[in-house]
């Protein structure tokens, strides 16, 4: 395939691994940089605030030089919602299939990018050249259609990045995976496997896409009264089954968000969701029918549809609520830190009348492969050297413990850390080096402006809440013009600590008239005074540990 010799082989993590998103992965031949996904992450509990996380692009930055190519293997955010900020550094071909691109292009027109992109719509069967190595592809199984695994060619065997996958028996034609083709590039030599951990943990084979094919069919035929049905916006496959079942079920179909309709509008447009004429009823049309004739269909990302299920609940959410006999069906596993906010969320629904079917069983269907699937991905593409990525720590340890029972050497497995740097040499593969991969936080408008400080002000603020302290001097005179005056957020109800308070405006006000009474004195350090009085007393009479704002203003006179 590449008549080139390579002299330099490396693959970098540059998110991905230890984690669940972020998905981006670097590969290294000869010194050009082929980029694999470009995925964001959804901020865990402890960053407040925080909108998206996406991975640290210094080194990129830094080679941007060097960067060939960016490969998208599909359409989940988790893979191509970091693609805006990669752009906004580097200006490089982004190769994807028609869906992955359209829903590329979608994304970043939400993220309001406003420059030019050179897209590159490919296929299974695209070949495409570079000096360094040669780029080939192959469609796997997975949950949005148009799914693809990127290999990369070298002298010394290929690069495979799997992306997400699972191996569904019952999968159809637009989501048949190219067993054939894996075999084949597996006999002609894979190096370096890197493949998709999610299912790790999880023993024997995910349950296929046909049961809860089945689940849908039997509920919104027996449902009595409206269906409220849950997905994620690009979990097409899941969306395809409802579409059918609301046919099978003589039911009309309520797209609620105007995100969904967007998707949709573009996916039923590039072919890839079967949708019968009149079979999509506008909300305002659905007083026309009766309960039994209505689904609901509710998409976001993350923890959106939740959250949306959450204000019908309470009755609050502005296009529909749950009403008695309603029946909400919930086919996702709870997302990361979210199992208790589902819960409450559930008890919500039952509280408001609704039938919820959720958890596992029937409706708990993955779209990324269990165990079996994984050795046989290892089985066919018979890798020399062996990466687990897409995954929590516990989970790459369990994809490592599988391809050992599949044959792969235990020295030829290597667990990677983000940043680490794997370099292919002389029949080895070492760690030879790390480079900057952290987390980039995206809140609003700010790209890497919060950092561990803000956030630890934040968690600090969420926990104790905050006081402040303004006084007014008048430096010359040596003396307290008004104040002090404490202001508490979040810290204690003014009207109930009323001696509290005047008990911290003595300690304030004694402390500001030993220090202006000195010779010298500077704003820096009867601020620290104010503060460590303060949390001193504040902490023996409440326990608590608010932040302290002292603020000083100077005025003359």
């Amino acid at each position: 395939m590449n008549n080139r010799v390579n002299e330099s082989i490396k693959v970098i993590p540059m998110g991905g691994v230890g984690e669940i998103g972020k998905n981006m992965y670097l590969t290294e031949v000869d010194g050009d940089i082929f980029i694999v996904d470009a995925g964001l992450m959804y901020p865990e509990d402890e960053m407040l605030g925080i909108d998206i996380v996406i991975p640290d692009l210094t080194y990129l930055m830094q080679n941007r030089d060097r960067v060939r190519a960016i490969f998208l293997t599909h359409g989940h955010e988790d893979h191509i919602g970091a693609l805006t900020y990669v752009l906004q550094k580097i200006s490089v071909p982004v190769y994807g299939s028609r869906l992955t691109i359209a829903l590329a292009k979608e994304k970043m027109r939400e993220q309001e990018f406003a420059g030019k992109v050179d897209f590159r719509i490919i296929h299974s069967n695209s070949r495409i050249k570079f000096d360094s190595a040669v780029i080939t592809f192959f469609k796997t199984n997975h949950s949005i259609p148009d799914s693809l695994a990127v290999s990369i060619h070298t002298s010394e065997g290929a690069i495979v990045h799997t992306g997400d996958f699972k191996f569904d028996q019952a999968a159809s034609e637009l989501y048949r995976p190219e067993i054939g083709k894996m075999a084949a590039l597996g006999e002609k030599g894979v190096l370096c496997l890197l493949s998709d951990s999610t299912g790790a943990e999880k023993p024997g084979y995910t349950k296929s896409e046909a049961v809860i094919a089945r689940e849908y069919s039997y509920r919104f035929t027996h449902a009595e009264g409206r269906v409220i049905a849950t997905c994620f916006a690009t979990d097409i496959s899941r969306i395809q089954h409802i579409f059918n079942s609301a046919l099978e079920s003589q039911r009309k179909i309520v797209l609620v968000g105007k995100s969904l309709k967007r998707t949709l509008e573009k996916v039923i447009e590039l072919g890839y969701l079967a949708v019968e004429e009149d079979q999509i009823c506008s909300i305002s049309d659905a007083k026309q029918y009766e309960d039994h004739q209505l689904i609901f269909l509710i998409t976001g990302n993350q923890g959106e549809p939740i959250e949306a299920l959450e204000k019908m609940a309470k009755q609050s959410h502005q296009a529909v609520n749950i009403q008695k006999g309603d029946t909400v069906l919930i086919p996702v596993s709870p997302f990361i830190n979210s199992e208790v906010f589902l819960n409450k969320t559930i008890d919500l629904l039952c509280r408001a009348g609704a039938d919820v079917v959720y958890g596992k069983g029937m409706m708990d269907v993955s779209s990324h492969g269990s165990q079996e699937e994984l050795k046989f991905m290892i089985n066919l593409m018979n890798p020399k050297f062996f990466v687990p990525v897409h995954g929590e720590y516990k989970m790459l340890k369990a994809h490592a413990k599988v391809a050992k029972e599949s044959g792969i050497l235990n020295g030829n497995i290597i667990i990677p850390e983000r940043g680490d740097v794997i370099e292919f040499t002389e029949g080895k593969a070492l760690v030879v080096d790390r480079i900057p991969a952290g987390n980039v936080l995206i809140d609003g408008s700010g790209i890497g402006d919060v950092g561990n400080i803000v956030l630890r002000d934040r968690k600090l603020l969420s926990q104790d809440g905050v006081l402040i302290v303004v006084v007014t001097l008048n430096r010359a005179e040596r003396r307290i013009v008004t104040g002090p005056e404490i202001i508490s957020r979040g810290f204690v109800y003014v009207r109930d600590s009323e001696e509290l308070m005047r008990e911290s405006e003595e300690i304030v006000r004694t402390i500001v008239e030993k220090v202006i009474a000195r010779d010298t004195f500077d704003w820096a350090s009867l601020k620290q005074e104010m503060r460590e009085a303060l949390s001193y007393q504040l902490y023996n009479k409440t326990k608590r540990r608010p932040m302290i704002m002292p603020i000083l203003m100077e005025v003359r006179r």
